[in-house]
C-alpha cells in the first residue's frame, strides 16, 4: 500500500472573538465556527504509531485560539495569521484549507452566516 496524501481536519471549532469592520462588533464579539485541513509530508506515524511524525491537533487547536483572541476587521487577516503561525510551527504541514465563519453577522437576516474560505501551500 503507498499513502497518497495524509491529512489532519478539526471541524465546528466554535469560538468566541471580536472580528469585524463594524464598531459593534469589537464591542460585543460574535460567535466563530473554523474549519481546518492540513496536508502533511511525513505520514511515519501511520506505521510506527509514534506521535513525533504527525502534528498534534491538539497544539493547532490551541494556535487557533491564540490568533481567534487577537482581533481583527477582517477575516481573512485571522485565516491568514492562523496560516502563518501553523506554518511557523510545524514544517511537515506543506497545505492549508481553513474556513472561518461567523456565525451572525449584523446585516439583520435571520440564521444568516458569512464565511472566509483561504487555501495556501508553504
Amino acid at each position: 500500500m503507498q499513502i497518497t496524501e495524509y491529512n489532519i481536519s478539526l471541524h465546528d471549532v466554535h469560538l468566541y472573538a471580536y472580528h469585524g469592520v463594524m464598531p459593534q462588533e469589537n464591542e460585543v464579539g460574535a460567535w466563530f465556527t473554523i474549519d481546518i485541513d492540513l496536508t502533511i509530508k511525513e505520514h511515519s506515524c501511520t506505521t510506527t504509531d509514534d506521535i513525533t511524525g504527525t502534528v498534534s491537533y491538539a497544539d493547532v487547536y490551541e494556535i487557533i485560539c491564540r490568533e481567534m483572541n487577537k482581533p481583527s476587521a477582517l477575516l481573512e487577516h485571522v485565516c491568514n495569521r492562523i496560516c502563518e503561525s501553523i506554518y511557523h510551527t510545524f514544517e511537515q504541514v506543506t497545505a492549508i484549507g481553513i474556513t472561518l465563519c461567523k456565525d451572525t453577522p449584523p446585516m439583520g437576516g435571520d440564521r444568516l452566516k458569512a464565511a472566509v474560505t483561504l487555501k495556501s501551500v508553504r
